[in-house]
């Protein structure tokens, strides 16, 4: 099939979106099909459109659907969809209608929409790659934050629990990603002013966050809403423990019964954890099992298949099994 993938986030961007856009792509090429990713829907006629963020690629989900009425369309539902945006934002409502499947990236993000709407809801896992573990240093224990300065990533929570670890003067945190706002960069700065076992490197290239990741002892995950961090299936891969924020998105990447969770934006919550990971080692080894355990969840062989299914459901769909009407045709038209 011919499609067309759409990704709020540009070529030059590092965001989640963007790497799984550009992941989707080799992957969908590798099963057979023509795949051209764009911000902005150009209008070229394709078979089916596979679009990442319901609100903000919702002018091309609506082009899309007047112009080819005939043919399929796939939604994948990022964070702020699931967790903000479906509730609140007409343009998001909207895309979730107008999609025949609907597509989230971990397990809880199925509870998150209507009955009406789960039915045609699939769930595919995100993937990274295997690799050999790094060694973290032992001069210190190293947690390392991945994501960019942003309010829904809760930036700065892991900064503030370090001034509950005075009693681990061997931490370090190593922070990595782009300021979205001065006032982030600003108070990046002035954190690090205040302990000096707070790094803020800024924004690197997914190669060299690999690298410190594999480095570290901890990820942390402090986000407010995640549709399925990417991140997790990293440090899955790189036999990396997590600590993450106890929210909906990070519960269906790690399970339920995962131990190494602490209340959300509660920094002294957080402190307790990371103490805990560095002092406690039969904890420590408890969460590196744990997360070594999840790996098989995220190997790229099972984000194919999933794609691979879900290209198999839009191509079977049953509105591509007849030419659209020519009441259809001419609606569409009228709309345009």
């Amino acid at each position: 099939m011919k499609v067309a993938l759409i990704t709020p986030a540009g070529t030059r961007s590092r965001s989640g979106n963007r790497h799984t856009a550009v992941r989707w792509a080799a992957m969908l090429r590798a099963l057979g099909h023509k795949v051209q990713v764009s911000v902005h829907w150009d209008g070229r006629a394709a078979d089916a459109m596979i679009a990442l963020h319901a609100r903000r690629s919702h002018d091309a989900i609506v082009r899309f659907r007047e112009s080819f009425p005939g043919s399929p369309l796939a939604v994948v539902l990022t964070g702020t969809d699931l967790y903000r945006d479906i509730r609140t934002d007409r343009d998001a409502q909207a895309s979730l209608a107008l999609a025949d499947r609907l597509v989230v990236l971990q397990d809880m993000g199925k509870s998150e929409l209507a009955p009406r709407l789960r039915r045609k809801t699939r769930v595919i896992h995100q993937s990274a790659q295997g690799r050999a573990p790094g060694a973290p240093p032992l001069r210190c224990f190293r947690v390392v934050v991945i994501g960019h300065l942003r309010e829904e990533k809760d930036p700065f929570r892991t900064a503030l629990a370090l001034a509950h670890l005075r009693d681990l003067p061997e931490l370090e945190v190593v922070h990595l990603g782009a300021a979205l706002s001065p006032e982030m960069a600003r108070t990046a700065r002035r954190l690090m002013r205040t302990d000096s076992r707070y790094r803020w490197l800024g924004n690197l290239p997914h190669w060299a966050a690999l690298r410190w990741l594999s480095r570290s002892h901890a990820l942390v995950v402090s986000s407010r809403m995640e549709g399925g961090a990417n991140v997790i299936c990293e440090a899955a891969a790189a036999r990396v423990p997590v600590i993450a924020s106890r929210i909906s998105g990070n519960i269906g990447m790690l399970g339920r019964n995962y131990p190494g969770y602490y209340r959300l934006a509660d920094e002294r919550a957080l402190a307790r954890q990371i103490r805990r990971a560095a002092r406690d080692r039969a904890y420590y080894a408890r969460l590196k099992h744990l997360i070594e355990s999840r790996s098989p969840l995220f190997r790229p062989a099972g984000e194919i298949e999933g794609l691979r299914r879900l290209m198999v459901e839009l191509k079977t769909h049953p509105s591509l099994q007849s030419p659209p009407s020519s009441s259809s045709r001419t609606g569409a038209k009228l709309r345009r």
